[in-house]
């Protein structure tokens, strides 16, 4: 059974920083693209960032470019979403997925997900 688990989520303050984690089970980890997105009520799933197998190949959307780091530690089965200066408007339930094969940048590309951690950026 494919489990991910999402981890780490809470509450910063704009500006602050907090690292997630997602450890994954149930498959071969090193065969899996890996990807964060994000989502608030009554807004699709939002697409943050994506990293392939062996790590070498971030992709980040736009609005998180140079503020969000995606690595993965395949001995470990997990992949990490490192966000520095956070605002308010970053305040979401962030989604760690998988898919066999190379990244994508869209939620209907990956195959499997985890239940998400709260994330919420707030004085």
């Amino acid at each position: 059974q494919v489990q991910l688990v999402e981890s780490g989520g809470g509450l910063v303050q704009p500006g602050g920083s907090l690292r997630i984690s997602c450890e994954v089970s149930g498959l071969k980890f090193i065969n899996y693209a890996l990807a964060w997105f994000r989502q608030t009520p009554g807004k699709e799933r939002e697409f943050v960032a994506t990293i392939n197998w062996s790590g070498t190949t971030p992709n980040y959307a736009d609005s998180v470019k140079d503020r969000f780091t995606i690595s993965r530690d395949n001995a470990k089965n997990t992949v990490y979403l490192q966000m520095n200066s956070l605002t308010p408007e970053e305040t979401a339930v962030y989604y760690c997925a998988a898919r066999s094969g190379a990244i994508r940048i869209y939620a209907g590309g990956y195959d499997f997900w985890g239940q998400g951690t709260q994330v919420t950026v707030s004085s």
